[in-house]
């Protein structure tokens, strides 16, 4: 079987980023149906050592969107400065990333298949091909921070199946 880099990457990043839209505007219902704030859910952790569930929004959109990007400038790094946004902005970010990647072309992702790029920490340099990025880092990223923002909103009690964090399956039908 062979698969391109576009088909590796752009509608698996599409499924994540639909369904943390369909599993957030399900948490923005929870909350509004108990007349609480949705953005008390903004700073909640699993653990106290690892990052809050804005951040892990940001990630997705980073392992996705970004991830993108950084095929194409050959560097990818964790996101710098991110921006403060409410429930709602995080809601507006996710659409948009998945908006931006409707509008890329196969052509344009699979020119960069075969590439070479690099994950930058302050840590030091990593080298990757473009598939390896995608396959061992990126995915594995994007489904980390998906899960860790689902299961964050569950532990907040929002009614979530695992449907809803799946997505739109794409069936042979």
């Amino acid at each position: 079987m062979t698969i391109s880099l576009y088909e590796a990457s752009i509608p698996g990043y599409l499924q994540v980023l639909d369904a943390l839209g369909v599993v957030m505007a399900k948490g923005a219902e929870h909350y509004r149906a108990r007349d609480e704030d949705v953005d008390t859910v903004l700073e909640a952790r699993l653990h106290e050592t690892m990052l809050p569930f804005s951040y892990q929004v940001h990630f997705v959109v980073a392992h996705s969107l970004g991830a993108l990007e950084g095929m194409k400038a050959g560097l990818f790094g964790p996101p710098k400065n991110l921006p403060a946004l409410d429930y709602a902005g995080l809601q507006a970010k996710v659409a948009d990333a998945a908006d931006t990647l409707r509008g890329v072309s196969e052509d344009e992702v699979n020119a960069l298949a075969g590439t070479s790029m690099v994950f930058r920490l302050s840590s030091g340099d990593f080298p990757f091909t473009t598939e390896g990025f995608l396959l061992s880092f990126s995915l594995p990223n994007l489904h980390f921070h998906a899960t860790t923002a689902y299961a964050l909103l569950r532990m907040h009690g929002v009614e979530l199946g695992k449907l809803d964090y799946l997505g739109a399956l794409r069936t042979s039908n």
